[in-house]
């Protein structure tokens, strides 16, 4: 008696483990489905090989077109930091490149070297703050560069070899024909789940942020 007890409880217990199991992949199916990732226009805003900081669960992607030599990035980066972290879990930061300046595509392919390294946004954060001296508009000296990068644990060498790599200048294009597509004309752009934020303030992206959580959210 007792055994037939035990394999009811059994075969009980693992009805209701599929039933909830088949209950997640269906959330999960259905989530995709609604999801900013699953709209037919979304690579024109994410790649496969897009840098990505953030929680992979976050449901918020906030794409940012922007250029190492650009001085209105660099402003903005910290500013970006700190969404992140206001939205911690709920927003992820995707990079794409717009390669205006002068010296954009060596800086591009020097962070994008730097990632084989694992040092892409120490390098990335780098440039931005020695900016000022490597991209100054009178006086560029993109050569700079390779003097600081050390300083977050770059092998310079390597990463010299590295940004040789055709993938690279793939990848720059890629980006500048994408930008193209979306009406991308200054930088930083920024798009949070395709949509544009009404002008180019903070407040502006601010705003867009918090409705887009909010919707995805439900808060």
């Amino acid at each position: 008696m007792k055994n037939k007890t035990y394999l009811f409880i059994g075969a009980a217990a693992l009805l209701l483990g599929s039933f909830l199991l088949g209950i997640k992949f269906y959330k999960d199916a259905e989530n995709k489905k609604s999801s900013f990732l699953a709209q037919s226009n979304s690579e024109l805003f994410i790649r496969d090989y897009s840098p990505r900081l953030g929680s992979q669960e976050a449901k918020v992607f906030l794409v940012e077109f922007l250029d190492p030599e650009c001085e209105s990035c660099r402003q903005y980066y910290p500013r970006v930091k700190e969404l992140l972290k206001t939205y911690e879990g709920k927003v992820q930061l995707i990079i794409r490149y717009a390669a205006f300046h002068g010296n954009s595509k060596v800086a591009i392919a020097a962070v994008e070297a730097a990632k084989k390294q694992d040092k892409y946004w120490e390098s990335l954060e780098l440039l931005f703050q020695t900016q000022p001296q490597w991209g100054s508009h009178h006086n560029p000296q993109i050569n700079l560069i390779f003097e600081f990068l050390p300083r977050v644990g770059v092998d310079v060498d390597k990463l010299k070899v590295d940004m040789k790599d055709r993938s690279i200048q793939d990848i720059i294009a890629q980006d500048m024909s994408d930008l193209k597509a979306v009406g991308v004309k200054g930088t930083p752009t920024f798009f949070v789940n395709g949509k544009k934020p009404a002008n180019y303030s903070l407040q502006s992206l601010v705003d867009l942020i918090e409705a887009e959580v909010a919707l995805a959210y439900g808060k």
